[in-house]
């Protein structure tokens, strides 16, 4: 689970929001791997840049993802169940400009959106 969710090209075969992903780095995805990423959000696309900041093979992946207004530093664990894995996800948003004032808005948002995310990551796994 762990190297196949650290591949963010994998990520619009579970989330229908996003729509492209690009490598930027040479392979291995290691830390310091950086992505471009087009993400449909509020009939608008918008453009990210998300880079791993901490990579510990297999339990926690961390990033920074920047857009034009934001930037959001996630951390995910994994740790093992007896059923499989069990993920958790954290993450901090900042928002820059006019926008700060919406900071709270945002936040829900996109915390809902994050859970529609990995329930759509879990629904592919177990689909296989």
């Amino acid at each position: 689970m762990f190297d196949f969710v650290a591949d963010e090209r994998n990520e619009p075969k579970f989330n229908p929001r996003m729509t492209r992903v690009k490598m930027l780095t040479d392979e291995p995805i290691n830390e310091g791997t950086r992505f471009a990423a087009t993400s449909h959000s509020m009939r608008r696309d918008v453009e990210m840049v998300i880079e791993f900041t901490a990579y510990h093979r297999p339990r926690l992946l961390a990033s920074t993802t920047t857009m034009t207004n934001t930037k959001i530093h996630g951390t995910l664990t994994f740790d093992a169940h007896p059923v499989g894995t069990r993920m958790r996800w954290s993450w901090d948003i900042q928002v820059k400009g006019a926008g700060k004032a919406f900071g709270p808005v945002i936040a829900r948002m996109g915390q809902r959106q994050e859970q529609a995310i990995w329930a759509g990551l879990k629904r592919y796994l177990e689909a296989g």
